[in-house]
């Protein structure tokens, strides 16, 4: 467990309702640590897509996650519901840093807080490109 203290649900701008699956817990009957960039993935990737900035079959732009990593508060498990935060930390001109954090249910401290920083790059070239339009304008919401 880290010495910093958790973040709350106040420091972040939407939520996304996750589910632990059996399968989530390990031999120790929590859940895994891996697991968690699971969520992470799932949260960022639902709320682009919902708001129809990321088509991720045929879209000419996608993010490439670049940096993650993750602090642990407190352990979860099966079959828990779950809620993850994310905010923008940082907008750049062709990357973002995500911080999240992993809630239970009717908890307001995380249970875990991590980051991922994308870059947006070409889909066939793997270049980057700017982040422009209708993604710039959701993104800096989660500032």
């Amino acid at each position: 467990m880290s010495p910093r203290p958790p973040p709350s649900r106040a420091d972040y701008r939407v939520f996304t309702a996750l589910q632990t699956r059996w399968a989530d817990n390990d031999v120790y009957g929590h859940v895994n640590n891996a697991t968690y960039y699971s969520y992470f993935d799932t949260a960022v990737n639902a709320h682009l897509i919902g708001a129809g900035v990321l088509d991720i079959q045929a879209g000419e732009m996608i993010g490439l996650v670049v940096e993650t990593g993750c602090v642990y508060f407190q352990a979860a498990a099966f079959p828990e519901p779950l809620s993850a935060g994310l905010r923008v930390a940082h907008l750049g001109r062709s990357s973002v840093r995500y911080e999240l954090a992993i809630f239970r249910e009717g908890e307001q401290t995380a249970s875990a807080a991590a980051h991922f920083v994308h870059v947006y790059v070409d889909r066939l070239t793997r270049r980057p490109v700017e982040v422009t339009g209708a993604l710039r304008a959701l993104l800096e919401g989660w500032q």
